[in-house]
């Protein structure tokens, strides 16, 4: 069931999001819909994040004693996972 929900916010931010929203095909209402639904999505909220993507995410470098080998089987295990 839908509901209506009023927001303020800033001018700028409104115009950003409404571009952002159009070049991907979403109403702003269904981007902050996902948004929120992501944010907020207990199941999403536990998983593990592994050290390799926080970087990419966070800009920061990995530490050179990563092991590599560690991580490719990670994100093996990942996709198996989740293409299962």
């Amino acid at each position: 069931m839908d509901s209506k929900l009023t927001l303020k916010l800033d001018e700028n931010v409104i115009e950003r999001a409404k571009k952002y929203a159009a070049a991907k095909k979403l109403s702003l209402s269904r981007l902050i819909e996902n948004y929120l639904d992501a944010l907020t999505n207990d199941e999403l909220n536990n998983l593990e994040i592994s050290p390799f993507v926080k970087s990419i995410a966070t800009g920061k470098q990995l530490p050179n004693e990563i092991d590599k080998d560690r991580l490719k089987d990670d994100c093996i295990d990942y996709l198996y996972r989740k293409y299962r």
